[in-house]
């Protein structure tokens, strides 16, 4: 069990680690890397190379937002089979339709609890 959390930190933190990287190293602005990662977690899930990923390495490698690119590739991979070409608009929605659902309710939920403050820029 512990070699698991292992693995789970040292996937995970590796793609913390490239995003870090890509804000330290570049001009990208946070929305140009997060774009790139759900892509890169699309892309490699098209080229059957995520699940042996997630299979290693478990919520390191489904958390991170290329889990969420994966998601959405596998959503319509299956949708695909399932229903044709059809499946492209409807596969990736409803792949990740809780997760998104989840995300929007708990920010209303804490956006109720918490009230904002702007930063002082000098």
């Amino acid at each position: 069990m512990l070699l698991m959390y292992v693995k789970v930190f040292l996937v995970g933190g590796f793609i913390c680690m490239l995003g870090q990287i890509l804000i330290i190293k570049t001009k990208m602005t946070s929305a140009r890397i997060l774009v790139s990662f759900v892509v890169a977690g699309a892309i490699l899930e098209g080229l059957g190379l995520y699940e042996p990923l997630i299979n290693f390495a478990a919520a390191g490698a489904t958390v991170p937002i290329t889990g969420f690119g994966r998601n959405l590739a596998k959503g319509v991979i299956d949708a695909i089979k399932e229903k044709s070409a059809l499946g492209i608009f409807s596969g990736g929605l409803t792949a990740t339709a809780a997760g998104v659902a989840a995300s929007v309710i708990f920010a209303y939920i804490f956006a109720l609890i918490f009230s904002s403050k702007s930063k002082n820029t000098k």
